[in-house]
């Protein structure tokens, strides 16, 4: 009967390491707790080699107002934290387009580089008017599910930054579950009746909740112009970035810049 060597049932092996999941960039997701939307959309437009995406959540509550999103603030830093802790970040997205408008961008950023100092950062209006500055358009079409209270904000937020709002439409409900469920053909032909006059040159679809991932570049064939959203222009400006700059036209016009 033979006998087998203890030393022959458990084995230190061996390893190298490589740069793992986060080759070419890494990038952090701070998502509101109500959110439906975002991470759907990110995963088709970040599905690329070397490309990670790490996210977290932060309490929000369903009903969207001016004093709900002010209350956001203090949550900004501990979602921040909580995102790949101790490792490389390139950078940090908040994804919520209203409070940022609320709290505005550079109260965001400084609160996310509370925990993670001089990272980049972007939000879904940064974006939107980085990506409105790259496609070489000023004049648009903004379509939000807001409030009216939360539209006129918006609408004089983006104005005083250099984006002239010539044409707005809103679908006013603020129940950020509902909002996620609104179907593409709802936020298709809104898109359209917007975007048709002559004097807008492109389309701004507002809101982290609405869904364009599946339809943005049937829309931009139909219209002529080019749509965007804050999901959307924020994966655009993420990737962009972080040093990754692969012109992607199935994912619409402003992917290619």
């Amino acid at each position: 009967m033979s006998t087998t060597d203890v030393s022959d049932d458990y084995l230190h092996l061996s390893f190298t390491l490589d740069e793992g999941t986060a080759r070419r960039a890494s990038i952090g997701l701070i998502v509101l707790a109500t959110d439906n939307t975002i991470e759907y959309e990110w995963r088709k437009w970040l599905a690329l080699e070397g490309v990670a995406l790490y996210e977290s959540r932060v309490a929000s509550p369903a009903q969207i107002t001016p004093e709900t999103l002010v209350e956001m603030e203090g949550r900004i830093g501990p979602g921040t934290e909580v995102i790949r802790p101790g490792q490389r970040l390139d950078v940090v997205a908040f994804g919520c387009t209203s409070a940022s408008m609320v709290l505005g961008e550079e109260t965001v950023f400084a609160r996310i580089r509370e925990v993670r100092p001089g990272v980049a950062c972007t939000t879904p209006i940064t974006a939107a008017r980085a990506g409105m500055e790259a496609l070489g358009t000023r004049k648009i079409a903004l379509l939000t599910p807001y409030v009216r209270r939360i539209n006129d904000a918006m609408r004089a937020y983006l104005q005083a930054r250099g984006l002239e709002v010539v044409r707005m439409g809103s679908f006013e409900h603020s129940d950020d579950n509902e909002v996620a469920r609104i179907d593409a053909e709802s936020i298709r032909r809104a898109i359209l009746t917007l975007g048709e006059r002559a004097d807008v040159e492109a389309v701004f679809v507002s809101c982290t909740s609405l869904r364009i991932a599946d339809t943005v570049t049937e829309i931009e064939a139909e219209l002529g112009k080019p749509v965007t959203s804050s999901n959307h222009a924020m994966a655009w400006h993420a990737l962009r970035l972080a040093g990754v700059a692969d012109a992607l036209p199935e994912f619409g016009r402003l992917f290619t810049v």
